[in-house]
C-alpha cells in the first residue's frame, strides 16, 4: 500500500475499534498476528479488547501521530475511558483514565501481522488508584 492508503487503512482500523466493533476489527487481523510479549493470533487479540471494552464501556482511541515506512505503521495514541466494568478482574471504581499509548505494526495485504507496543497496565493500575506512579 501506498502511504497514504496506509494512513486511511489506519484510520478505517481506529474507527472500528472506536465503534467496539469486534467483528470489523477482526477483519483488519491476521489469524495468525504475532503480538510482542502477549498471546498470538487474532481471537487472543480481539479477546483482550472485548476485555477493555467490558471495564470501559466508553473507550476511545485519538491519534496523536502515525507514521508510515513501507509496510510498517507507527503509532502514538491517547487511549481514554470510565472504567464502569469489570477489568483483568478489578472491580468497577468509575474513574476514568487518560494513557498514552505507542505501536508498531506490520500490515500485509490490508492485515496486521505483527503488532508491539507500550505496556499500559501499570498507569492504568495508578489511574484506578490501584498503584504508584
Amino acid at each position: 500500500m501506498e502511504p497514504w492508503e496506509m494512513r486511511e487503512w489506519h484510520a478505517e482500523y481506529l474507527d472500528a475499534c472506536n465503534r467496539h466493533d469486534l467483528d470489523a476489527v477482526r477483519s483488519f487481523v491476521d489469524p495468525a498476528v504475532r503480538r510482542a510479549h502477549l498471546p498470538g493470533g487474532v481471537e487472543a487479540w480481539v479477546a483482550d479488547m472485548a476485555d477493555l471494552f467490558q471495564g470501559f464501556p466508553d473507550w476511545r482511541w485519538r491519534r496523536i501521530q502515525l507514521i508510515v515506512e513501507d509496510d510498517r505503521l507507527a503509532a502514538h495514541l491517547r487511549g481514554s475511558g470510565t472504567h464502569l466494568g469489570t477489568f483483568r478482574g478489578i472491580a468497577p471504581t468509575r474513574r476514568h483514565v487518560n494513557v498514552a499509548e505507542f505501536a508498531m505494526y506490520r500490515v500485509v495485504h490490508g492485515l496486521i501481522t505483527e503488532f508491539t507496543g507500550s505496556e499500559n497496565d501499570l498507569e492504568l493500575r495508578a489511574q484506578l488508584g490501584l498503584a504508584e506512579r
